[in-house]
C-alpha cells in the first residue's frame, strides 16, 4: 500500500463531472477518481473547513464509530474494476468495512487518518501530472483553473439539501 493524500475536488470539463484527485505522498503519480456531486461537496466542505449546521452523513458515521468506542485508523483504496473504485475503512483492532472510495475519503478527511492506495491501482489508473505550480505560471492554464474554481463555487452555492436525497 502506498500513502496518498487528497489534493482536492475538481470539475472535469466539458462534462462538468466532479472528481477527487489523490497524489502519492512520496511520488509523482496522481489518481483521479470520478465521484458524484454529493460526495464532491462532502469532501470539498471538509477541505474548506465548512461545518454544516447539522451533521452530514459522513459526519454521522464518524460520530457513530466514536460513540461505539472505536477509532478509524486508516482508509485503503483497494481495487478498481470497470472504473469503479473499491475501498475499505480500517477500524482499530483490524476490523475492515467495505466502502465506496468517495465515502471512505470523505470520512478519512473528517477523522483525520492516513489514506493508502494499493500499488496495483496506482499502476493501472495513476497518472503523472505536471507540477501545478509550474502549470499555473502559464496564463492560459491559470485562467482555466480559475474558471474551474469559479464553476465549483457556483455549484456549491446552488446545492440544496434535497440534492443529496437518493
Amino acid at each position: 500500500m502506498i500513502e496518498v493524500e487528497v489534493v482536492g475536488v475538481r470539475i472535469e470539463l466539458p462534462s462538468n463531472q466532479p472528481l477527487v484527485l489523490l497524489r502519492e505522498s512520496a511520488g509523482e503519480r496522481h489518481l483521479p477518481i470520478w465521484i458524484g456531486a454529493p460526495e464532491a461537496s462532502a469532501i470539498a466542505f471538509v477541505q474548506q473547513g465548512i461545518t454544516p449546521a447539522r451533521p452530514m452523513t459522513h459526519d454521522l458515521l464518524v460520530d457513530v464509530v466514536a460513540a461505539l468506542g472505536k477509532r478509524l485508523t486508516e482508509v485503503r483504496i483497494t481495487s478498481v474494476e470497470d472504473t469503479v473504485y473499491h475501498a475499505q475503512l480500517v477500524l482499530e483492532g483490524g476490523v475492515l468495512v467495505s466502502s465506496r472510495a468517495s465515502d471512505a475519503l470523505a470520512v478519512a478527511l473528517r477523522v483525520p487518518c492516513p489514506i493508502y492506495c494499493a500499488a496495483e491501482v496506482l499502476d493501472v489508473a495513476g497518472v503523472e501530472i505536471a507540477d501545478p505550480d509550474e502549470e499555473l505560471a502559464d496564463p492560459d492554464t491559470r485562467e482555466t483553473a480559475e474558471k474551474e474554481v469559479l464553476q465549483f463555487r457556483e455549484f456549491l452555492a446552488d446545492v440544496e439539501p434535497e440534492d443529496f436525497e437518493r
